[in-house]
């Protein structure tokens, strides 16, 4: 026993397992594709740190007010009663609670790995090691111009069990406008005023909760470096999908799988996602970023 306590031990504070990845030579992300981190986070693959092409950080990853916000990721909070997202588990009736019902996603195999395009598959399993959900996820990166670079982030989940499989954010257990659950970014620690646009409106009340073509937000670093990140659904799935909102005490843009009412996958049945986020330096203005969405979106 002594001998496996000091394996676990070991394990624990090895380095994650870390790919880089590359536009145009330029190091713009990292991927953490196995994560050594509590039971509490909901441990998982992450992106970060993610930066425009002039080195500003535009991710956060582990804040103190948040330590199971992690970069960009897949996360879901209620999948099957199990808590993907990390953290307290909204319980309707109560509110947030501490329990022991986290999962955890597992690399399974990789497909591609190269500097600027990645592709896995990967389990979410609870914690007892069963599987709930198999994903293949793949990302790239390409250049877009001189002071903007592109972030493709797609995702298939399938229903591992043998029963109807129910996908749910707090918003469906009660918690107004708490519809977050499935692509998500964790923005960096901004001075100054931050900027949210998109067609639907300026500001985080006309975004959050709307199915709006993209989403637009800008800040500034600790150097006054400016940046921002466009967020665009890049299907007709995905559009579909709200948009969760955050800028009050934290930075946070999302593609909500489900917002208030829960989404049942039947047993082999899969849903896919398909976001692609612009990197850029500098402030956009509402029409430029409009530009940049239409440059960007798919044929």
């Amino acid at each position: 026993m002594e001998h496996s306590g000091t394996t676990r031990s070991m394990v624990a504070d090895r380095p994650p397992d870390t790919v880089r990845m590359q536009v145009d030579g330029r190091d713009v992300a990292s991927y953490v594709w196995r994560s050594q981190l509590p039971a509490s986070t909901a441990p998982r693959p992450f992106l970060h740190p993610v930066r425009t092409l002039a080195g500003c950080l535009v991710t956060d990853a582990r804040p103190h007010s948040h330590t199971h916000q992690l970069g960009i990721s897949i996360a879901a909070p209620d999948i099957g009663g199990r808590n993907f997202w990390g953290g307290r588990t909204f319980v309707a009736g109560h509110g947030p609670a501490w329990l022991d019902d986290h999962g955890a996603q597992r690399h399974r195999r990789w497909l591609r790995h190269t500097d600027s395009e990645l592709a896995h598959t990967l389990q979410w399993v609870d914690a007892d090691g069963a599987a709930l959900l198999r994903e293949r996820r793949s990302i790239d990166c390409a250049p877009l111009n001189d002071e903007a670079w592109t972030l493709g982030f797609r995702t298939r989940l399938t229903n591992a069990t043998d029963r109807p499989l129910p996908i749910r954010s707090p918003a469906a257990l009660g918690r107004v406008g708490a519809g977050y659950g499935g692509f998500f970014w964790r923005g960096p620690a901004a001075t100054g005023d931050v900027r949210v646009l998109s067609p639907a409106g300026t500001g985080v009340r006309a975004v959050h909760g709307t199915t709006a073509p993209w989403v637009a937000v800008s800040g500034a670093d600790a150097a006054e470096r400016e940046w921002t990140v466009l967020f665009l659904a890049a299907d007709a799935t995905t559009a579909g999908d709200r948009w969760f909102v955050r800028a009050r005490d934290y930075l946070g843009v999302g593609s909500s799988l489900t917002w208030d009412r829960p989404l049942v996958l039947e047993p082999g049945a899969q849903i896919t996602r398909h976001i692609l986020a612009v990197v850029a330096d500098g402030t956009l203005s509402a029409d430029a970023a409009a530009a940049l969405a239409d440059a960007t979106r798919p044929a």
